[in-house]
């Protein structure tokens, strides 16, 4: 790419010196000998004048494509932080202690349906925050309408830390927002893996 702009730059500046030459002549211009050497004239700034707009163009390009790479390396390193987080603050199974197992009698629910529902809610913070981290000018509309949903949402109480509506639950993955899921949230609010944050009708699901 480097070496199609410099030789674009030598053609430029070839015309430009063949302007030069033939402006000398240009107080001859009354004379009809001379008109053709005129009409050239205005041939070759009409020429530079098109090349030095796709040169602009080239540039302004490179530049782009070199901002989308640096946000896409930045927005990388982002998600790649992101789910080390999840990893570390997600359980992959849930503690065994008396409180859990009395819900547990009285639900009917198993540890694998539990654990179930935190694979669910994992790939649902992970989805909703990849998102986040998106450079916005890679967005299509449903990707941007989500991207201000999510910052809607936010309040001074969920500042940094990690939380998921039910719309994301509905969003992101194939669990049904029912009794069931209501009960598996409470079992989790109690064993201290989730908080809750109400306000403006939403209930906002905190990772802790």
């Amino acid at each position: 790419m480097a070496s199609e702009l410099e030789q674009l730059c030598c053609h430029v500046n070839e015309k430009i010196g063949n302007i030069r030459k033939t402006l000398s002549l240009r107080n001859l211009g009354q004379e009809p000998t001379l008109k053709n050497v005129l009409n050239k004239i205005g041939g070759e700034i009409f020429a530079v004048n098109e090349l030095l707009n796709k040169l602009e163009l080239e540039i302004q390009y490179q530049e782009q494509t070199n901002s989308s790479l640096k946000e896409l390396c930045a927005s990388l390193e982002e998600d790649y932080k992101d789910v080390e987080h999840l990893k570390e603050n997600i359980p992959c199974h849930l503690p065994q202690v008396t409180v859990t197992q009395n819900l547990y009698m009285k639900s009917r629910l198993t540890y694998c349906q539990i654990n179930d529902v935190i694979k669910e809610i994992n790939k649902a913070v992970i989805s909703k925050y990849k998102i986040l981290h998106q450079p916005k000018a890679s967005m299509n509309s449903v990707t941007r309408n989500l991207y201000h949903r999510f910052i809607n949402e936010e309040t001074k109480d969920t500042k940094g830390h990690y939380f998921i509506v039910e719309a994301d639950i509905k969003e992101f993955t194939a669990l049904k927002v029912d009794k069931r899921f209501h009960v598996i949230m409470n079992i989790l609010r109690h064993c201290r893996r989730l908080s809750e944050v109400r306000g403006g009708g939403l209930t906002r699901y905190v990772i802790t």
